[in-house]
């Protein structure tokens, strides 16, 4: 499958007349417009055919699910949803993962680790938006009141876990398919019991948004079975935040890498 035959397939799926599609060949990007909303996305081809590659049929039903997803959104704002600090949650993204809106607003940041930044997400329902300068001010509120609802918020979100053992050593997964399984790497009271509970080395592991892994590393073993789980991860998300996990010590994050023969490298921090 090419460029061309993509944007004709998404086409076929979505089907709404008040779409308009712009396809820029140079770029390998299209737009996306909705003409009732005045709104629009951004699709970058070369990041979906990639995953065609691997998922087929299934990694083109969830651009389809993502893009209804957005436009419906977009629909709820418009029809003035409840816009209060009670619905906004933060969520975790890459360094590289975009930091202005598809309208060319800034995004609501926070710095968070060499790899990951805080993003910070309305909810609404079956998904959310992101929030930008813009929508603070039509919500009326600051970049403080937002952060801090945030912060209020992740501390609500379950933390059931599963466990597994490999090798001696403990992996635990949460996986609440909520939008908002990586974001619970933030909720600090949470990673303080659990450093209570591990022996071994307690690392984090955040490969995609739909899931954080715990680990309880024991030996060197349980190095390489980690490199393996993140990087597997981190290929089938949706949504690839880093295949790199963290020592967490006392509040800390420290971005490792896993090198051959089972050493153990932490990321200078300089660099």
């Amino acid at each position: 499958m090419n460029s061309k035959q993509l944007v004709e397939l998404l086409k076929q799926k979505l089907t709404n007349p008040a779409f308009t599609w712009q396809h820029d060949e140079k770029t390998d990007r299209v737009r996306l417009h909705h003409k009732v909303l005045n709104k629009g996305m951004e699709i970058s081809l070369p990041e979906i055919l990639s995953k065609y590659e691997m998922k087929k049929d299934k990694a083109i039903n969830e651009v389809v699910y993502t893009i209804s997803q957005t436009f419906e959104a977009m629909e709820q704002e418009t029809q003035g949803l409840d816009r209060s600090t009670s619905h906004i949650y933060p969520v975790i993204r890459s360094t590289s993962f975009p930091v202005k809106s598809n309208e060319g607003h800034d995004l609501v940041v926070t710095d968070h680790t060499a790899e990951t930044r805080i993003f910070y997400a309305l909810d609404l329902g079956n998904t959310y938006r992101l929030l930008d300068v813009n929508m603070l001010i039509e919500m009326n509120v600051t970049d403080s009141e937002v952060k801090e609802a945030a912060r209020f918020q992740i501390r609500k979100l379950s933390t059931d876990l599963k466990e597994d053992h490999v090798a001696g050593n403990i992996f635990y997964f949460l996986n609440a398919n909520d939008g908002y399984d990586a974001t619970r790497i933030l909720n600090e009271q949470f990673l303080k019991d659990m450093q209570t509970k591990i022996e071994g080395d307690m690392t984090l592991s955040v490969p995609h948004q739909d899931v954080l892994i715990i680990g309880d590393i024991r030996n060197e073993a349980g190095y390489d079975v980690l490199a393996q789980l993140t990087m597997h991860f981190f290929t089938t998300g949706k949504v690839p935040i880093t295949s790199l996990s963290f020592i967490y010590e006392d509040g800390d994050l420290e971005p490792i890498f896993i090198m051959a023969k089972n050493r153990l490298q932490k990321e200078n921090k300089d660099k």
